[in-house]
């Protein structure tokens, strides 16, 4: 955390600021607080934060501390690492100031933001840290996190991501989670899960490290798993080159590949529509809904892989996922009052399928397999976004395979029995497919596939429904097999779908938010699942309680010279 002093200042919100609010697309071109280097298989990623580039007024970005605006930089660089640079095998961390690595999360920032800023501020961070993770046990490119100097809260968080972690041993260096004693919060991306889970550290001296303003360094961190090990700073870039290099031997990425270039989104941002080129979203804020249009393939799937690789960015089932995670950051930043999020297709099914099955047989080559990956991703962004899902399965739908996971994902789901009568009596009726893309490659949190989650506990339902593979499953068929909600016909359609919708504008949202969280993650408990549902409930609870955000809070006093004053009541 950063140590900036003064009264907090009101933070206006971003996303009143210009119309569309916060954008998360950039490219290193614009970045302004990362630099991205690379020299063989290794690449070096330099957090280099420019104090006056806050996403809005209101604070200063002192001692390498960050907003939300350094970290869409850094996942757009995690992002192009996997598909623009194939050759990387090793990505290094590090900071770019002298004797900090990083000091956290800008407290300034965090005693100013509303409440709901906070939280989708740390959950797209989490996601971040969890993409830094999945790109070390799945993508072959192993992060080593570099600290150069101290690093506290959210910058130890964004280390413990990495699979390495390598501390300069200088006698003033550590690494310490001070949000306890000093703001009167938890370490809101991870830390405390990540420090016991991932590293093992033993739960008393978690305990003792998480009290402690001043942290841990040298041997003691590396005795307590806290890192990995403490250089000397004259072996400083001696030794981080020799594990960089020694980690780039175990990646599978094939020295020769050649990445493809994540071409700049096409996107229309209006009042009421966000477009892209597979996705659309039209906005409902009257009824606080935003219906959400995903497009199949406009073409056949190519030949081969190598069609996969001369199509890049174009390919469909990339430039979909693109879309679609970039729409869930849009509107989870820019449009909180929205609350139902209700997703259509169109398409062809079986080209859908093809383009799967496609990818799934070609899952060995490195581009077929960051697709994969990157939407196994944008679907579990999906699964923790706190909004209302709702999945309507009309003629002309495309809900198979891959895009039967939006339907899967959803907290209810519609297929209509039989037709539209007065639209199209002669269409074909709504029809789902499971196909492979269901069994496996896309887990949630919990580590089980969505049909899985769905009938947790009850076996011989599961292998019902994957028995249907490849059949196109009409509303009574989906119905019997519990693979949708409800399957009413053309005369009560638009009432059962009408009052699904209204009822949920409602209902509180507070309490919307913890019921969908509760229900959707079933199954075992994982560092992710605990990580979103444990650590980021209490840690989004606490921030809003008077001995954290109050006018005498820790946030609000922090750097004033003033102690904070707590409520001794536990609650």
């Amino acid at each position: 955390m950063s140590s900036v002093a003064g009264e907090p200042t009101v933070q206006p919100d971003p996303a009143t600021e210009e119309p569309g609010g916060v954008d998360f697309r950039t490219d290193p071109s614009r970045y302004r607080h990362w630099r991205l280097s690379r020299e063989g298989p290794v690449a070096t990623l330099t957090m280099d934060v420019d104090e006056q580039g806050g996403l809005v007024p209101g604070y200063e970005l002192k001692l390498n501390s960050y907003d939300l605006g350094v970290d869409i930089e850094l996942y757009d660089a995690v992002q192009r690492l996997r598909f623009e640079h194939a050759e990387v095998r090793t990505v290094v961390v590090t900071g770019g100031k002298e004797k900090v690595f990083c000091a956290g999360a800008n407290i300034r920032m965090l005693a100013a933001s509303s409440h709901a800023w906070k939280v989708n501020f740390c959950k797209f961070t989490n996601e971040t840290r969890n993409g830094i993770e999945d790109a070390t046990a799945n993508s072959g490119q192993t992060y080593l996190a570099a600290l150069n100097g101290t690093a506290s809260g959210g910058g130890y968080e964004l280390a413990l991501a990495c699979d390495h972690i390598m501390l300069v041993d200088d006698r003033s260096s550590t690494v310490s989670l001070p949000e306890l004693p000093l703001l009167g919060v938890l370490p809101g991306t991870g830390g405390l899960t990540r420090v016991v889970d991932k590293r093992h550290v033993r739960r008393d001296l978690a305990d003792y490290f998480s009290t402690r303003t001043e942290g841990v360094g040298g041997q003691k961190a590396v005795r307590w798993r806290l890192v990995d090990e403490a250089v000397p700073r004259t072996a400083w870039d001696r030794t981080v080159a020799e594990r960089a290099a020694a980690l780039a031997t175990r990646s599978d990425r094939p020295a020769d590949a050649r990445g493809i270039a994540l071409t700049p989104l096409t996107k229309t941002r209006t009042g009421d529509r966000v477009g892209y080129r597979y996705v659309e979203a039209a906005l409902d804020r009257e009824r606080g809904v935003v219906e959400i249009t995903v497009l199949g393939p406009d073409g056949d799937a190519p030949a081969d892989v190598a069609g996969v690789h001369d199509q890049g960015a174009d390919f469909w089932t990339l430039a979909f996922t693109r879309e679609l995670d970039d729409l869930i950051l849009d509107l989870r930043a820019n449009e909180t009052g929205l609350g139902t999020w209700v997703f259509r297709t169109r398409g062809d099914a079986a080209r859908v399928l093809a383009y799967d099955a496609l990818l799934l047989e070609h899952s060995g080559d490195w581009l077929a397999r960051e697709i994969i990956l990157y939407l196994k991703r944008t679907l579990k962004r999906l699964d923790v976004t706190s909004r209302s899902l709702i999945a309507l399965i009309e003629p002309g739908s495309c809900f198979a395979g891959s895009l039967l996971e939006l339907a899967l994902a959803a907290d209810r789901s519609f297929q209509l029995t039989g037709v539209f009568e007065d639209v199209d009596p002669d269409a074909e009726p709504a029809a789902i497919t499971v196909g492979p893309m269901n069994r496996g490659p896309l887990p949630m949190g919990n580590g089980l596939s969505r049909l899985a989650t769905r009938f947790h506990g009850d076996p011989g339902a599961l292998a019902a429904a994957e028995a249907t593979d490849g059949k196109a499953l009409r509303a009574e068929d989906a119905e019997r097999l519990g693979l949708v909600t409800f399957a009413p016909d053309d005369i009560d359609w638009d009432e059962e779908v009408r009052i699904a919708v209204e009822e949920r504008a409602g209902f509180s949202p507070d309490a919307l938010t913890g019921l969908e969280a509760n229900y959707r993650f079933a199954g075992p408990e994982t560092m992710e699942t605990k990580i979103f549902g444990r650590l980021s409930a209490w840690q989004n609870w606490i921030f809003n309680r008077p001995n954290a955000s109050g006018p005498d809070g820790a946030l609000r006093r922090f750097g004033t010279g003033r102690r904070a004053h707590f409520e001794q009541e536990r609650v």
